[in-house]
Formats: C-alpha cells, sequence, structure tokens
C-alpha cells in the first residue's frame, strides 16, 4: 500500500479542488444514501436535492482512514510442515453496508468480503472450512488450477458442509494471479450475501508482471448485500490514496449478478490481465467487468487532486438523494 495520507492533509488540497469548498467544511451527512437505487424514494429537487448530495461527500471525508479493512483484511496462516494453513468459518451475521443500513449476509470470518488468502506460486496450501451457517456450503476456488476432488462443487466433487460439519481443502498453487474463493452451494443467495473472498497468487517470478507501487483489490457486488464495493456503499467506502506518478494496481473482482463498467476519473487504466492471465496492455477509462470475470490494471496518476472512481450503470452510483453505492475516489497528492 502507499503511504498514508492524513484526513487534515486531504483537507488541506481538497479546498483547492473543490469549488465552493464542499467538502473542507466536513460536516456529519443530514442522511445515509440507501445502497440499491433510490427508484422507492420521493424525488429530491433543487436545494434539497443538493443538500443531500454535498452531506454524502462531506461523510465520505470525514471517515477516510476510519475502516482499517477496507483494503487490507488479510487471513493469517499457520504453518504444518511445508503447508500453509488458512482456517475459514461460514457464518450467519448481520453487516452493515453502510451507517443505519444492516443487512442478514453470510460471512467468511465475521467480514463481507472475507479475509484475503494471498500466497505465493507453488505453495502447499490446506484450507479448513468449517460451517457454522443454518444453510449447507462448499468453497470453490474460483480461477484455480487445483485437483478436480478440491474444486468445492456440492454432489459433482463433495459432499455439502452441513451446520457443524468440516471440510479440509488441500493443494498446491499453480497459477500466479487475482482469483477469488466463493461458495458453491445456493450460491445466488450465499455468494452475493457475501460468502466470498480473494484469493491472490503472487507469482515466483516478479517479472512476468508490470511493476507497481501500490496494491489495491475491489470486490464489486450487488444483490445480496445491494451496490458495494469491498462490502461497503459510498459515503462509507474508502478512497485510494496516492502520489502524482504512483503506480498503483487495481485488481476487480466481480462477485455480483450484473456487470459493472468501472470508470476512472482524470487518468487512463492500463489493462494487463484478465483472469489470472497476462494480456496484450491496452488502455481505457471505462472497463467492463462482468461477473466471475478478474480484471488487473494500472493506474498512473499524473494530476494532483479528487478524482471521483465509480461504476458507470449511473443506477448503481447516484441519485436525486446523492451519491451512493459503488462509489469511491482516487485522491492524489
Amino acid at each position: 500500500m502507499s503511504a498514508k495520507i492524513s484526513r487534515k492533509d486531504f483537507l488541506k488540497f481538497a479546498g483547492v479542488a473543490v469549488a465552493g469548498g464542499v467538502i473542507a467544511a466536513c460536516q456529519p451527512a443530514v442522511r445515509a444514501a440507501p445502497t440499491m437505487a433510490h427508484t422507492a424514494l420521493p424525488q429530491a429537487q433543487g436545494d434539497d436535492m443538493d443538500a443531500m448530495h454535498e452531506a454524502g461527500v462531506k461523510k465520505f471525508v470525514e471517515l477516510i482512514g476510519k475502516d482499517s479493512k477496507f483494503w487490507s483484511n488479510p487471513l493469517k496462516f499457520k504453518m504444518d510442515g511445508d503447508v500453509k494453513v488458512f482456517e475459514v468459518i461460514a457464518q450467519d451475521i448481520e453487516w452493515e453496508v453502510a451507517e443505519g443500513q444492516t443487512v442478514q449476509a453470510m460471512a467468511y470470518n465475521g467480514s463481507v468480503p472475507g479475509p484475503e488468502i494471498r500466497v505465493t506460486e507453488g505453495d502447499k496450501v490446506r484450507v479448513i472450512l468449517t460451517n457454522e451457517m443454518e444453510q449447507s456450503t462448499a468453497i470453490h476456488f474460483h480461477g484455480l488450477l487445483i485437483p478436480n476432488a478440491m474444486d468445492g462443487v456440492p454432489f459433482i466433487t463433495q459432499p455439502v458442509v452441513k451446520k457443524g460439519e468440516t471440510f479440509t481443502y488441500e493443494f498446491t498453487v499453480r497459477n500466479p494471479g487475482t482469483h477469488m474463493y466463493h461458495s458453491h452451494h445456493n450460491a445466488a443467495e450465499q455468494v452475493t450475501k457475501g460468502l466470498l473472498g480473494a484469493f491472490i497468487i503472487e507469482p515466483k517470478d516478479k517479472t512476468l508482471e508490470p511493476a507497481y507501487d501500490s496494491d489495491y483489490v475491489m470486490i464489486l457486488n450487488d444483490s445480496g448485500v445491494g451496490f458495494t464495493i469491498n462490502g461497503k456503499s459510498f459515503p462509507y467506502t474508502q478512497p485510494i490514496l496516492a502520489k502524482v506518478g504512483e503506480r498503483i494496481r487495481i485488481r476487480y473482482m466481480n462477485e455480483g449478478v450484473q456487470i459493472h463498467p468501472m470508470h476512472t476519473h482524470g487518468f487512463p487504466m492500463t489493462v494487463f490481465s484478465r483472469d489470472g492471465w497476462a494480456q496484450t496492455p491496452f488502455q481505457c477509462d471505462t472497463l467492463m467487468v462482468g461477473p466471475g470475470e478478474r480484471w488487473d490494471v494500472i493506474v498512473t496518476p499524473d494530476s494532483a487532486g479528487i478524482w471521483a472512481f465509480h461504476c458507470h450503470v449511473l443506477t448503481h452510483a447516484e441519485s436525486a438523494h446523492g451519491m451512493f453505492g459503488m462509489v469511491t475516489a482516487i485522491v492524489v497528492s
């Protein structure tokens, strides 16, 4: 990750970047925006609409740095000989996507998304799943090249893991890249409600990937927990904090059921990998991320300021009641 920028430093140049000092006042939001589209709410107009938009941005600034796990929530492992052992617990929980907006969720180790598993190509890995949920479940390692018996599809490669049971997955990781782990049982409910997480395999040979200074995982979701980035809805998302010239790696993962075209303001993305496989690099500012896909990009900002960053299906990001859902920012100093 890049060096932390304090909220004070953010505000110091935010007042210059945003006309009229909209976020410099940094007062609490009047109300939190819903995670889903606002079609059921009465339409706001004029000053009321402006006030709600402004309040959401102020709240976003107020919360900078206050969610330490938003960009980094690694799952610790224990060593058993030469095997890295990860323990994963599936649980029914209540999850707060935004202040006052709690949903019934399903989670690994109490968080949505689940904690990140990060290993190195060639590592021997053991994942022990314990199910504390009412529903049966299983884990599929999406994108990994592993033995068939470890693929995690109930009644095809394994029995279901019922409440109170455990199941152990063990394999050697072969293909480096950005991958995922998630349920493959009643998946339309279990995955979209939170049984999902990043599974990152670092390459042994770092020269096979572009160089970068900071590394961000962005998990997109939509139905079960609403339109969210890393389990949160704007203004409760966190920004990417960077410096001019910093090479930012962003790993997109879509665990929802809809397509999300992710759009950067101010500078393009250089796309170099899809689903963990190297691609001929190309540039864009709007990248279509379909369900199940993973895309890796490099963003190199060349201008300071606060740059919006959001899904460009606008009903996933903004309404008369303000920005919500799949919105964050890249803050460049």
